[in-house]
């Protein structure tokens, strides 16, 4: 049988009690954050419950991998606050539905692949910094509004909240030790709200939050001018919230992948987190991306198929019809102690362990990706920059690497054997190698263990010919590999140099399937 979906292929085994228990488990700590995120950015509460709901149905079933969780990430809610603002709710809608074209079209072409590029240490600073934020954002459940004005718990509701946060991690902790049969942030969910319903136990509830109650997600069309001047309007947000939100997702898959060890498809996850975007646009979606956060919560549940993260998105949108009443009373203690082993287990412990075995640019590169998520809760951005400064540091080590060996042969041609990439940033060197004043009159430079990259190449190349040329001496190039005489030729307007033809030897050429 041809696999379609990885929830139906029969070759795969599936605990189906672990999938439903793991999914509820996902929908539980999916619905205060969706809640909060959505009265953060100035939306109505359910938008977030609506968008959890879509995007986790729509990416369980057609996304990149199994396990996966998707929902009304703030990742990508933080980047329409400005929209929201400035403009209003139907231009957000607007521009989510536009995002998820965006991200449509990118995995068509795709793109999804560049998330390779992506550096093992920019990896641990990204995880290592949302484990940050997740935690940091459980301590502010500590606080509440007196008098319209936040200020933190004391007292006794002070000692309640912190006592069931213990408790909840206590089981999350310990229970796994005896049974594994159910889930221990499930049991610890319902054991705290069982004590206190039943205890009479005064403390802040998914209520305080916000109601979950509505009916099934309308379908709207944004009611906004169509116009070039609206496009203008909404484009660059749809341009940014669809690459923090591929950008979050990808990330998101490839530790899935490290943890579960198998292969998703970073292509199928971005034509699926777009047609997600899309329906979120006009379903009254606030929008959204994969979830970190809850993903490790399905994965530390046992979940490794799809059903999983279905049975979330169901129980959202059935929690939302009919369930509201129950759900609203549910600790938010219970989900604070879940979050925060969430939390602790989504840092890389391992980082801090091998911080004086690694080079300092690495640890540097962790640190600054992570403050950065910190601080800025710009997922994209921190990524972005620790993309950067990695290229640098590899072009500052490759510059260095750069080399040459000379000798005179018995006709008295000096021979400079180049090792090493010749670009940008290796061209000073490479210049500095040569002795044009005392140098014979005629001088072979030798390229075959060595590579022509870009322009600068190209213009350091062309620096050191004339250098030769203004004082009558002859240069020859010799052991070009195709592309690099390729490239020369195409730069024949601004170079002019003697390229020595070897009939014998041949360039051996590395081909890559992606």
């Amino acid at each position: 049988m041809k696999k379609v979906f990885n929830l139906f292929d029969l070759t795969q085994k599936v605990n189906y009690k672990t999938e439903v228990l793991a999914g509820l488990t996902v929908a539980m700590t999916m619905i205060p954050e969706s809640l909060s995120f959505a009265i953060l950015a100035g939306f109505p509460p359910l938008m977030g419950l609506y968008a959890s709901f879509i995007a986790g149905l729509i990416t369980a079933i057609f996304g990149g991998r199994p396990g996966m969780i998707s929902g009304g990430a703030g990742a990508t809610v933080i980047t329409l606050i400005a929209l929201m603002n400035s403009n209003g709710l139907e231009y957000v809608l607007a521009a989510v539905a536009l995002a998820g074209v965006i991200q449509i079209f990118i995995g068509l072409f795709k793109l999804g692949k560049f998330i390779r590029l992506v550096p093992h240490p920019v990896m641990f600073g990204f995880v290592n910094g949302l484990a940050i934020v997740i935690f940091m954002s459980q301590i502010k459940q500590f606080k509440t509004i007196v008098n319209g004005e936040v200020s933190w718990l004391t007292g006794t509701p002070l000692m309640i909240m912190a006592g069931l946060v213990a408790l909840t991690i206590a089981i999350v902790i310990f229970l796994p030790k005896l049974t594994k049969a159910v889930p221990s942030s499930l049991v610890a969910i319902i054991v705290v709200f069982l004590l206190v319903y039943f205890l009479g136990i005064d403390t802040k509830t998914v209520k305080d939050i916000a109601s979950v109650s509505g009916g099934f997600p309308p379908f709207h069309i944004p009611e906004i001018p169509i116009s070039f001047e609206t496009l203008t309007i909404i484009a660059p947000y749809s341009m940014v919230m669809a690459a923090v939100g591929l950008t979050e997702g990808l990330l998101t898959l490839n530790l899935v992948d490290e943890i579960t060890e198998t292969k998703g498809n970073g292509n199928r996850e971005c034509i699926a987190q777009g047609s997600s975007n899309m329906l979120n646009g006009f379903f009254f979606g606030m929008g959204g991306c994969p979830m970190i956060a809850q993903t490790l919560v399905n994965l530390s549940a046992g979940s490794r198929a799809r059903l999983s993260g279905i049975i979330a998105a169901l129980t959202i949108l059935i929690i939302v019809l009919f369930g509201a009443p129950v759900i609203e009373k549910v600790p938010m203690a219970a989900l604070v102690g879940v979050m925060i082993m969430v939390a602790i287990g989504t840092f890389e412990w391992v980082s801090l362990k091998i911080i004086n075995k690694v080079p300092k640019k690495d640890v540097f590169l962790v640190i600054i990706v992570a403050v950065i998520t910190v601080i800025l809760h710009n997922l994209a951005l921190a990524v972005l920059v620790g993309v950067i400064l990695s290229a640098l540091f590899f072009a500052w080590e490759s510059a260095k690497r750069i080399r040459a060996r000379k000798y005179v042969d018995d006709d008295g041609i000096k021979h400079y054997e180049i090792f090493g990439p010749l670009f940008f940033a290796s061209t000073t060197n490479f210049i500095e190698k040569f002795d044009v004043l005392n140098d014979p009159e005629e001088v072979i430079i030798d390229f075959k263990e060595s590579r022509v990259s870009d322009m600068s190449a190209i213009e350091a190349l062309n620096v050191i010919t004339q250098r030769y040329h203004k004082i009558g001496k002859k240069v020859h190039l010799r052991y070009l590999s195709k592309d690099c005489i390729r490239l020369l030729k195409n730069a024949e307007a601004i170079i002019d140099v003697n390229i020595m033809e070897d009939p014998t030897y041949k360039i051996v050429e590395n081909r890559i399937e992606y």
